[in-house]
């Protein structure tokens, strides 16, 4: 079922105010749409958070969550099949891309360091998962 666009968001936002980190806050909040039991989505994601493993060195867990809704839009899921492992790929730069451009990075350090000079935080990065999933992975409503 179809939520109205911004409910998600709102969605993601209170996961990761109870707790959930970035990447659970947006895998969770969207899983539904992707045909994935919220519960193991929980499961899934939470090693994802803090820049993998809380190391901070990797990928924002709120861009990684990102890039595992592609892949669960975009993949056949059939290892012989093969056919939709190029497309995907390219998806995921796509976004990796737009959620840079938005963010500054997709580096879960760089992200905290830029945090001092434009008063961003993890919730605002969760926010911004949102809306890219919203604007090229959910499909509206007929």
């Amino acid at each position: 079922m179809y939520q109205s666009m911004g409910s998600y968001i709102e969605r993601a936002l209170a996961l990761h105010k109870e707790g959930c980190n970035c990447a659970q806050a947006v895998l969770c909040a969207y899983s539904t749409q992707f045909d994935l039991d919220e519960r193991m989505a929980f499961r899934i994601s939470e090693g994802f958070g803090g820049g993998i493993g809380g190391s901070h060195d990797g990928i924002c867990g709120a861009a990684a969550a990102i890039y595992m809704l592609a892949g669960l839009k975009n993949s056949s899921g059939a290892v012989a099949d093969g056919l939709t492992k190029k497309d995907t790929y390219a998806l995921i730069r796509f976004l990796s891309k737009a959620f840079a451009e938005e963010n500054g990075s997709n580096i879960c350090r760089e992200l905290l360091e830029l945090n001092g000079q434009h008063k961003l935080t993890c919730a605002d990065r969760v926010a911004s998962a949102g809306r890219i999933v919203e604007r090229f992975l959910l499909d509206a409503p007929a």
